[in-house]
């Protein structure tokens, strides 16, 4: 049988997973600098860069990726961080991942899926250039 989780442990990750859902940039980086892994994923598998990047935040997915944060992290639903952006809109943020090298291919729907469903030819042409 597995213990309940610390629920003074949930209430740091709760915090955490809010300050890349707001942008929290300098606070985030200081956690992950002190220790909290880079990775750091929710009950969804949504990753710190995945909530950033959905959010648009771009400079806290820069400050992410410069620390070891996997660009292309999908999470349970098979989702990456670029296709959260690019549903989103978030130019800025796609062009973060992209020059980290996310693939725009990786996940389902792909961030070139979710372009195409959305029409987004100037994205489609973007990935074609990478």
């Amino acid at each position: 049988m597995s213990e309940a989780p610390d629920p003074e442990v949930v209430e740091f990750a709760t915090k955490i997973f809010d300050l890349a859902r707001q942008g929290g940039t300098e606070a985030l980086v200081a956690y992950v600098d002190a220790g909290v892994p880079a990775n750091l994923t929710n009950d969804r598998g949504d990753s710190l860069v995945m909530l950033a990047a959905y959010h648009g935040h771009a400079g806290a997915v820069r400050a992410l990726l410069a620390r070891g944060a996997e660009a292309d992290r999908i999470n349970d639903r098979g989702q990456t961080p670029l296709a959260g952006a690019v549903f989103k809109g978030e130019h800025e943020v796609i062009e973060v991942l992209l020059e980290a090298g996310a693939d725009p291919a990786a996940g389902t729907p792909s961030a070139v899926d979710t372009a195409r469903m959305f029409g987004k030819a100037e994205l489609l042409e973007l990935f074609g250039a990478h």
